[in-house]
């Protein structure tokens, strides 16, 4: 008996499920569309972690108005394009004035007359447009060699030699200023100011806080540093408008002055979650589901030039980091703090309400409620609400009374009549 099997516990058992095989053109669309759907579901940054901002200007019309402001449009281009644009430059003004002394050697027949001594040329030893073309860049260059010199006998010459001169002045000034501002600029002093990886929210001093990290890598320090925060979310207003990327300010410090930073270590920027913060409503599993954008930006005046100075940072909700806080990167050596850059992106968990600021605010005020409220809750809870208990109360009250009254007056009629019997009696 040990040995059998029970044929109807055989017919009982659960059978083999196969899973159906997808035809080989599902197979193949099925990493596509897996692939399609995590692309719709990653969120499209508005500021990229290095700073740089995801926007692109297309169908714009007025494009002179960049003509306007040739300098800094300039400015602006790649270094490859600048570059060129500066030889283009030169190159071009060398030809055109090299073209200019040419014609007019040609126009005065300067050019029939080169071996000939006694004829007095515009430009000594111009033999044609190559010697005329370096003599231009001799011009504007103001390198003089000597062999190649302007003669009085030549009004129009000198006449061109002031103007390729101050024109040459023009360009030198206009492209070595934009050479300079453009390797002056101070988008790579940016480079040296570090912002943590991840955003936390924890407890702070009894209140729930967003925090993150800010570090200046350079010993050459950011004055007047400041720092400020911009929510990036979508909304819907009341009237149903549609608000794409709608911005609003995140107070870290703005009132109290600690939004003014003395960046010589690295420091934690604190956002308290008060009833004015957009974050008071959002608890632990809300801020997994929001789509959402913190953009941080760090302002202030490079000490070696004086230039004003800005970088920038954005945390997505997946980068916000519930229940965490910062590793400490500061210690104190013999004689000096020591800042340990290798821990700034660290961060440990540490004990967090899971609940929103506005539910965790609501619990910490129950609890500090009086006993007369907590006694009016009970009966309020037992059945009716605390005013009609009163109401209740006050009636039975006055029905007691009530009857007590009519009770005293009962008696008193009582008395009257039997005394008015007894005196009939008497009579």
């Amino acid at each position: 008996v040990g040995g059998d099997t029970n044929p109807m516990e055989q017919d009982v058992e659960s059978p083999i499920i196969r899973k159906p095989k997808l035809p080989k053109q599902a197979r193949e669309d099925l990493p596509k569309h897996l692939a399609e759907i995590d692309r719709v579901k990653k969120i499209q940054r508005y500021v990229q972690k290095d700073g740089k901002c995801n926007v692109h200007h297309g169908n714009v019309r007025e494009t002179y108005r960049y003509l306007t402001d040739i300098f800094t449009t300039l400015v602006d281009l790649k270094w490859r394009f600048n570059l060129f644009i500066f030889v283009l430059v030169y190159t071009v003004t060398w030809l055109f004035f090299g073209f200019m002394w040419w014609l007019i050697a040609y126009l005065r027949g300067d050019l029939d007359h080169i071996a000939d001594n006694q004829w007095t040329p515009c430009v000594n030893n111009l033999n044609g447009f190559v010697s005329a073309f370096l003599f231009s860049i001799e011009t504007e260059t103001t390198i003089g060699y000597g062999y190649r010199v302007i003669t009085d006998k030549c009004p129009e010459g000198i006449v061109l030699l002031l103007v390729q001169s101050v024109l040459g002045s023009i360009v030198n000034a206009f492209m070595v200023g934009c050479m300079f501002v453009k390797i002056s600029q101070p988008k790579k002093r940016a480079e040296t100011l570090v912002f943590s990886t991840n955003a936390v929210i924890s407890m702070r001093d009894g209140r729930l806080c967003l925090m993150f990290r800010v570090g200046d890598l350079r010993n050459s320090h950011i004055v007047e540093a400041s720092i400020r925060a911009k929510l990036i979310k979508s909304k819907q207003t009341k009237e149903g408008e549609f608000i794409p990327l709608n911005q609003t300010d995140i107070n870290v410090g703005y009132n109290t002055g600690d939004d003014r930073l003395f960046l010589v270590s690295p420091l934690i920027i604190c956002h308290e979650i008060n009833q004015n913060s957009p974050f008071w409503d959002i608890s632990q599993a809300h801020l997994s589901k929001e789509e959402l954008e913190i953009v941080v930006i760090l302002e202030g005046m490079v000490e070696a030039t004086g230039m004003t100075c800005q970088a920038r940072s954005s945390y997505v909700s997946s980068e916000i980091k519930w229940g965490y806080r910062f590793t400490p990167v500061l210690t104190l050596e013999d004689g000096f703090y020591e800042v340990d850059y290798n821990s700034f992106h660290d961060i440990y968990e540490t004990d967090t309400p899971t609940c929103s600021a506005k539910e965790l605010a609501d619990m910490a005020n129950r609890a500090r409620l009086p006993l007369t409220w907590s006694l009016a809750s009970k009966l309020s809870q037992q059945g009716l609400p605390e005013s009609e208990q009163e109401g209740q109360e006050t009636k039975t009250n006055l029905d007691e009374q009530g009857k007590s009254e009519k009770t005293e007056r009962n008696g008193d009629i009582a008395n009257l009549e039997s005394e008015s019997k007894v005196r009939g009696n008497k009579k």
